[in-house]
């Protein structure tokens, strides 16, 4: 038997490799060797190539499975009937993760950088092979909207255009995966547009990498984005595994929510490879999907609700974290428990037939009668005998 010294010191060792192994690299190879996944892009320069399908794949489920509780959210709901729209650079629609699930407008069925198709397999990838990233909403369906050019570079009234043509084709979520530096009248509109047909826009709160400053350096100052900025938008920044953010991430100055998106691995314009990400347009999908499995498991829910049920059921935090599963199935402030079920009332079961019963009785009765006139008799028919039959006295 272990001593208590020996004990104590197992006890210390699975302390520490229990954490380690929760945030241990998601994506590693058979050999156990941490993968080298490629870079997600946002957005390709002018002579760039368009990004080809990744080489390699991760065969761990990423730490953004466990931190979402996804498994246990599946058990109520994947988000089927409810349809999520991209307006990012659009989506691979042969990829093999949302094959038949993906709807694209105006070409945005190509997508030469990569980001947007990354974006809706955060939101809606289902598993292939023998890779294991699967999305928040393996159920929902697609809508593809480009809200970029061709090269990944977002434009304000691409992107307003975009949301007006994801409420007009049926989007019950419209995800924004672009940060623009300005809003406008127009993209107001856009998205007030939306709220007024019960649709939820979900946007980035801050770039995903900070620009250089004059020194070179990345400038993490913060700064108002659109269209986070605008009311009725549920805004959303990163984390990683351990509830923080990266040194150099750009500063928000206020979110809605925090979810995972440092370190996050996802799939591509095309093949059934991976590549890796950080930022927080990535942690915006997984909000999105988490809306598409509210709208689908509480369809009277509109889009306000939604995102409240989203930010007041988080795990409390200075920018609250996405807590899927109670978002789901917590009990709100102001809202009313589901009514309970009347017990049924108690069932008397049937008496026995009378028929039988009375039968019994009659029968029992004629047994009784009997044995008193058998008795009598007994006792009777001796004396008479002794008096000759004479009467008494």
């Amino acid at each position: 038997m272990p001593s208590d010294r020996c004990r104590r010191a197992l006890s210390l060792a699975a302390a520490v490799a229990i954490p380690a192994l929760l945030l241990a690299p998601p994506a590693r190879a058979d050999g156990g060797d941490p993968v080298s996944l490629p870079p997600l892009r946002l957005r390709m320069a002018a002579g760039d190539p368009c990004a080809t399908a990744s080489a390699k794949t991760a065969t761990m489920s990423p730490w953004t499975h466990r931190a979402l509780q996804l498994s246990r959210s599946w058990q109520l709901t994947r988000g089927a009937g409810v349809t999520v729209a991209v307006v990012d650079t659009g989506v691979g629609a042969r990829v093999p993760a949302l094959t038949g699930r993906v709807t694209a407008v105006d070409g945005a069925g190509e997508d030469c950088v990569g980001h947007g198709s990354f974006a809706a397999g955060l939101i809606a990838a289902a598993p292939t092979g023998k890779g294991t990233v699967t999305g928040v909403a393996p159920a929902a369906r697609i809508l593809a909207v480009r809200g970029t050019d061709a090269r990944g570079v977002p434009d304000g009234g691409l992107v307003a255009d975009g949301i007006r043509t994801a409420v007009d084709e049926g989007a019950h979520v419209v995800y924004v995966g672009q940060v623009l530096d300005s809003g406008g009248p127009e993209l107001a509109a856009a998205v007030a547009y939306a709220a007024g047909r019960d649709v939820l826009v979900v946007a980035p709160a801050v770039p995903d990498v900070a620009p250089k400053g004059a020194d070179g350096r990345p400038d993490t100052r913060a700064r108002p984005s659109w269209p986070a900025r605008l009311p009725g938008v549920l805004s959303v920044v990163d984390h990683g595994p351990d509830g923080g953010r990266p040194k150099d991430a750009p500063a928000a100055l206020s979110a809605d929510l925090s979810a995972p998106g440092d370190a996050v691995v996802g799939i591509g314009a095309r093949g059934d490879g991976h590549f890796i990400g950080s930022g927080s347009s990535l942690a915006a999908a997984h909000v999105a999907g988490a809306a598409a499995l509210l709208r689908a498991y509480h369809p009277d829910l509109n889009a306000a609700g939604t995102a409240r049920r989203l930010t007041e059921a988080a795990y409390p935090d200075h920018t609250p974290r996405l807590d899927v599963y109670a978002a789901l199935t917590a009990l709100l402030s102001g809202e009313r428990a589901p009514a309970e079920r009347s017990p049924d009332p108690a069932v008397v079961p049937p008496s026995a037939a009378e028929g039988p019963r009375h039968r019994a009785l009659l029968i029992g009765g004629g047994a009784l009668a009997l044995v008193l006139v058998v008795g009598a008799a007994m006792v009777v028919v001796p004396l008479g005998k002794a008096r000759g039959w004479r009467p008494a006295g």
